[in-house]
């Protein structure tokens, strides 16, 4: 049974921070472009070919370093899925776990804002005018 309310907490949780992850795309809707976003609209913007070779070089960066943490956040959920089966479980240990999951998520957080931010400077004022009119409706 407290094996049982763990596990829906721990869940309850993660699902929390999940949910809070997700609140970016509105926060940032109109302030900041996805690389998809931006490439829709590349004609439209008339992209020149610098931007849009810088663009790419900031998405393949940033998916490189999203990998390792990816790896680290699966790792430590592993071992926190390995854990809540044990009886009794570990308070500890499933903190430890939680923590390096959590951390390697904000990591990998940080670097999609890092990039967001990236391509965003790489945009004229007009162009970024014309995004900012477009999406944030």
């Amino acid at each position: 049974m407290r094996k049982g309310i763990l596990c829906l907490l721990v869940f309850a949780s993660l699902g929390m921070g999940s949910a809070i992850a997700e609140q970016p795309k509105d926060v940032f809707k109109g302030k900041l472009f996805a690389p998809n976003v931006i490439l829709e609209n590349r004609d439209t913007l008339q992209l020149s070919k610098e931007q849009f070779t810088a663009i790419r070089a900031a998405v393949v960066e940033v998916q490189a370093g999203v990998a390792e943490h990816e790896w680290d956040m699966q790792e430590a959920y592993q071992a926190l899925m390995l854990e809540l089966d044990k009886s009794p479980v570990s308070e500890d240990k499933v903190l430890e776990y939680a923590g390096a999951a959590l951390l390697a998520e904000n990591q990998v957080k940080k670097k999609q804002m890092a990039m967001l931010v990236r391509l965003k400077n790489l945009l004229t004022a007009e162009q970024i005018i014309y995004l900012e009119s477009t999406y944030a409706k």
